[in-house]
């Protein structure tokens, strides 16, 4: 299931992991592996599941919940088998839980022959997320959009001093003719780096 969710939060934070995690939880013989990546599209969560897929192709459930975005955020839930709304929801729940985006959970769960009623499986699935996350490096991290600037030569020295006192990001440079910078500016300073830019005679300020 796939939908959409509208944050109405003018924030240019967010939250998200730094690295890949796992974590455990057990019940009655039955085993949930969770597993924890950063992602920045779907295409990216297609890799890790079809790899946890081939890693883990005894398991009987690959459950998953993601959440991509950042003002307004994608997600998807899957049970994969499990009965509806018993793995992916309370998976993705710790996602809301932590404050989580650009990030995929997956808990492989490995059947013991004992059958966990509805709330245990909710439980279990739950816990193994939670698990995973409390073994993860969780960050903050800025939104942020690209300028690019195009301008002369005799205009480089005054563009780089100002990308070079603001600590910006240079993404892209051609010089070949006219010179051309991309840099990643954070979105809440994009109205001061344009009036500062702006200040450059004759520079043209693309976004």
């Amino acid at each position: 299931m796939r939908q959409t969710e509208h944050n109405g939060s003018e924030s240019d934070l967010y939250k998200t992991i730094r690295d890949p995690s796992e974590g455990l939880f057990k019940d009655r013989g039955s085993k949930f592996i969770s597993y924890a990546f950063p992602v920045q599209n779907e295409e990216e969560v297609k890799t890790h599941i079809r790899k946890l897929k081939k890693d883990h192709h005894s398991a009987r459930h690959h459950c998953y919940a993601f959440r991509i975005g950042t003002k307004e955020h994608h997600y998807r839930v899957n049970d994969d088998g499990e009965p509806s709304g018993t793995a992916g929801k309370p998976v993705y729940g710790q996602l809301l839980s932590y404050d989580l985006t650009n990030i995929l959970i997956v808990v492989v769960r490995y059947f013991g022959g004992t059958l966990l009623g509805t709330s245990g499986l909710i439980h279990a699935y739950r816990s193994a997320a939670e698990d995973c996350l409390q073994h993860a490096d969780i960050i903050e991290r800025t939104v942020e959009k690209k300028l690019r600037l195009s301008f002369t030569y005799e205009q480089m020295s005054q563009v780089m001093h100002i990308i070079k006192e603001e600590g910006l990001i240079v993404e892209n440079q051609d010089f070949r003719e006219d010179c051309r910078i991309e840099v990643n500016v954070r979105e809440s300073w994009i109205p001061a780096m344009r009036e500062r830019f702006g200040q450059i005679p004759g520079l043209i300020i693309e976004q």
